[in-house]
């Protein structure tokens, strides 16, 4: 039975509102900690970001059905290369491009993981390349987020290097989601989600070592509380995203992501004070937008 593509919307939905949350969450920590006086770098960030993610692995293993014998029947190489791609090395350049750039227009340079998405799966799970027509509307969508960096608006601290960061998080996500296909045979989806944010969560506590002296300072009750909510975004946000990219085709949900930054940079013009779009911001959102809505139109036949 074929699978309409608007099916997809609903749960794509949901991981845009869940992973667009996270922008402006994140930037208020860091705000929360400049107020109360604490001085932090990379290393503190990256430990922020390894506790939220091996709660939310921890949560989703306790509710996988069968995560011990999936994961010996699984092999070890692939849990190992999600781990490292989707969690760890994702988010080692997202919170160091996040700590750059404005959350809106971090949120905006995610939706770039569309475009690695068009060039990954051909050529590590041999699908079909896009099509001529599918290439020009991705390539709008490129158009519009170059206009986004040219022209931010208002605390974007550094665009270009930030952006570049947010790039190279996004290829790894994107890795991370090709290597989904290769486990799921053998794990379910909230299993290899699970091992994955908590493999690539302790691995960013262990780069940020530094930062383990003065845990207590970092970790008051609003960011402890905050940190439980960023953990429920990843692991069910994660969760959703993997079991779908095991039943819709990538180009499909590649154009779908774009849902996700458009709702990272709402929400962080909406949340966060000191931040505003400038004409490249909204030129380049709407081309995105356009682009997405156009490419999964598309698609209905």
């Amino acid at each position: 039975m074929k699978r309409s593509p608007y099916f997809v919307f609903l749960p794509v939905l949901l991981c845009a509102l869940l992973w667009g949350s996270a922008f402006p969450t994140i930037k208020m920590v860091y705000k929360h900690w400049a107020e109360s006086g604490v001085e932090v770098n990379i290393f503190d960030r990256w430990l922020f970001a390894g506790v939220r993610f091996t709660l939310a692995g921890l949560g989703l293993l306790l509710i996988a059905k069968k995560p011990w014998v999936e994961w010996q029947s699984t092999p070890k190489k692939w849990v190992a290369l999600l781990a490292v791609s989707q969690t760890f090395l994702q988010y080692l350049f997202f919170y160091l491009g996040l700590s750059l750039s404005s959350g809106s227009l971090t949120a905006l340079m995610a939706s770039t993981g569309s475009f690695w998405w068009m060039i990954l799966a051909p050529v590590m799970l041999g699908t079909a390349w896009p099509e001529l027509r599918q290439w020009l509307i991705l390539i709008v969508g490129a158009i519009g987020v170059v206009l986004a960096v040219y022209a931010p608006g208002a605390g974007a601290g550094d665009p270009l290097l930030g952006a570049m960061c947010i790039m190279l998080a996004s290829f790894f996500g994107s890795i991370g989601i090709v290597v989904v296909s290769k486990v799921k045979a053998t794990m379910g989806s909230r299993a290899a989600t699970g091992f994955a944010l908590f493999l690539g969560g302790v691995c960013l506590c262990l780069v940020a070592a530094p930062a383990w002296r003065h845990i207590s300072e970092l970790f008051d009750g609003y960011v402890i509380v905050v940190t439980a909510w960023l953990a429920l975004v990843s692991a069910l946000a994660f969760a959703v995203w993997n079991h779908l990219s095991t039943q819709y085709p990538v180009p499909l949900l590649a154009s779908c992501r774009f849902l996700i930054p458009v709702s990272g940079v709402l929400q962080s013009l909406i949340f966060l004070t000191g931040e505003s779009a400038g004409w490249g911001l909204v030129v380049g959102g709407l081309l995105v937008i356009g682009s997405m809505l156009v490419a999964t139109w598309m698609k209905r036949d």
